[in-house]
């Protein structure tokens, strides 16, 4: 269903919101995501049923009928899981041949072997910016962490001076750049240009990551002096391989859907004729879908067969790559649904007519947004989807680039001081032994910049684009 479609639709079940209307919705709103955060955090639910049943109660609370809730609500998750779901599993194949053909090893190994001293940080932070491209943030952070524990250890290092800029890369790309699952989302639910959101996005990225990952990692480490501990530091995954694909041909593998959704992107730009013959076979080569799959494809051969790979471990490595990314589709799947029942219920419209009363700038709006349930939730997903529905009215009357900044802005806004109810806060935890207070004063903070250099960056191209 499209964005025009839903609105449609949401004209046509609400009556027009009255100043009663909008304490009614605005209350509901509060309610259903209260109803999700208690779920989550108090009684440990999974957070599929959680937004399910959040989405229900929102409904509920707004007086909608029930039938009707059930509607949107799994109109908003089938349409969200056909718009992403293929390219979840298709960057899930991807990341899966790059880890168990010992292609990001091999990328690791290159990189370190050109880098030492002060250099490390910087070295780390390119290394998961690339490595993060293709992969989810905790298939990244499973994938990194261990390499990051052996370089603390061998070149004597600080395990926050190299473990910062790592995750600064892991999180920054998981944010912001699309074909990550929350971008993904964000530009479906607003319509944005993906090539120009995946422009404007790295171009965010770049001095983000640098402010959060290099920079921040020096008072990193001296707040948190901690080694690394030994429990951690298991066997690299590819040392049973004879061989490993080389380091060029699996950074071509890694950066090809990148390049050619840009390119896609450039064409438009430059052509801006939907009915030139180049044009559209750009618009197919450079579609997600297709750069994903010709990533894939590409990806069976340059790292699959490079590494003695038969086609039966081919095979066995997709459908390995599959089984992990089924609680994420359906995470992804109930957030859009939640998110449609928002839509469905007015309170987009309720956020578009209040914001004309005040001088936040939309995008600015969406940060907040953002923020707000990424703190109440503890997901950077779960915000993305829930703000870009809440959002979405207010992209009707931009331009292509400051719609794919409202996707950057509600993206930045998800990534906001990581806690207690945020899985990624634990596994960093564990994984670097630290305790609750240490990792607060480490990763926490260093999500929070994160979230802040972005949304700054975002409002400072708004008024230059």
């Amino acid at each position: 269903m499209t964005r025009l479609s839903v609105e449609m639709l949401a004209a046509d079940s609400v009556e027009p919101i009255t100043s009663a209307g909008h304490a009614q919705l605005g209350i509901a709103v509060l309610a259903g995501i209260a109803v999700i955060v208690l779920l989550i955090t108090k009684f440990k639910l999974h957070a599929f049923l959680a937004l399910t049943i959040g989405s229900l109660a929102l409904g509920a609370f707004a007086g909608a009928p029930l039938d009707t809730t059930i509607v949107s609500f799994t109109t908003g998750l089938g349409s969200t899981v056909a718009s992403v779901g293929v390219l979840i599993a298709l960057g899930a194949i991807l990341g899966r041949l790059l880890a168990d053909s010992g292609g990001a090893d091999q990328i690791v190994d290159t990189i370190l072997a050109k880098a030492g001293g002060r250099s490390m940080p910087w070295a780390m932070v390119l290394i998961a910016s690339v490595i993060g491209l293709p992969l989810f943030f905790e298939v990244g952070v499973v994938l990194m962490i261990p390499v990051v524990l052996m370089v603390a250890k061998r070149g004597n290092y600080s395990l926050m001076r190299i473990g910062i800029p790592a995750l600064a890369g892991l999180s920054v790309m998981h944010g912001l750049v699309p074909p990550h699952p929350g971008p993904l989302v964000a530009i479906d639910a607003v319509d944005a240009n993906l090539g120009v959101t995946l422009a404007l996005g790295v171009l965010v990225a770049i001095p983000t990551v640098i402010i959060a990952g290099p920079v921040f990692s020096r008072f990193a480490a001296r707040w948190v002096d901690v080694p690394a501990p030994e429990r951690m530091i298991p066997q690299r995954p590819s040392e049973d391989l004879e061989r490993r694909p080389g380091f060029g041909v699996t950074l071509v593998t890694i950066l090809l859907p990148v390049v050619m959704m840009l390119a896609k992107a450039l064409v438009d730009i430059l052509v801006d004729d939907p009915e030139n013959t180049v044009q559209r076979v750009f618009d197919v080569v450079g579609s997600p879908l297709i750069a994903l799959l010709t990533a894939v494809i590409v990806g069976m051969f340059t790292l699959g067969r490079a590494a003695g790979f038969t086609k039966d471990r081919i095979s066995a490595t997709v459908e390995k790559s599959l089984a992990p990314i089924a609680g994420i589709l359906l995470i992804v799947g109930a957030g859009g649904g939640f998110k449609q029942t928002l839509i469905d219920s007015g309170v987009g419209r309720m956020v578009l007519e209040i914001s004309e009363d005040w001088s936040i700038p939309a995008l600015l709006l969406a940060w907040l947004i953002a923020v707000a349930i990424r703190l109440a939730t503890g997901s950077a997903t779960v915000a993305t989807i829930s703000a870009a529905g809440l959002v979405a009215p207010l992209a009707a009357d931009m331009s292509t680039a400051h719609t794919a900044l409202l996707v950057l802005a509600i993206g930045a806004g998800s990534l906001f001081f990581s806690h207690v109810n945020d899985a990624g806060f634990w596994l960093v935890k564990e994984y670097f032994g630290l305790t609750v207070g240490q990792n607060i004063k480490t990763w926490s903070v260093m999500e929070t910049l994160i979230s802040v250099t972005a949304g700054g960056l975002v409002l400072l191209l708004s008024l230059v684009i």
